[in-house]
């Protein structure tokens, strides 16, 4: 397994403070796709140019968060687990 640099707890947080995308007049924050792909580059993954990030209700559980993140040339499954590395299945 690789190295855990951002534990899944702090990335699940930031997850739920991200909310809906800003309107015009308030300053950006970083989405989904983004704060994902932070994970799987600092994982040591390749995810240029997130594309979009979908949870997978059906895999999720409530100590479990999966999501399905699109970048420009790769599609990923990430199961967040609090304390630990995310799991990183590529899906081609």
């Amino acid at each position: 397994m690789k190295p855990c640099l951002y534990p899944a707890s702090a990335v699940l947080a930031a997850l739920a403070a991200a909310g809906p995308a800003p309107s015009a007049a308030q300053p950006a924050r970083e989405t989904p796709p983004d704060i994902l792909a932070v994970q799987l580059r600092s994982q040591g993954y390749a995810c240029e140019k997130p594309q979009s990030a979908t949870r997978d209700a059906e895999r999720s559980r409530p100590d479990q968060a999966v999501w399905i993140l699109r970048c420009e040339a790769i599609t990923y499954r990430v199961q967040l687990t609090p304390g630990m590395a995310a799991k990183v299945e590529r899906l081609d």
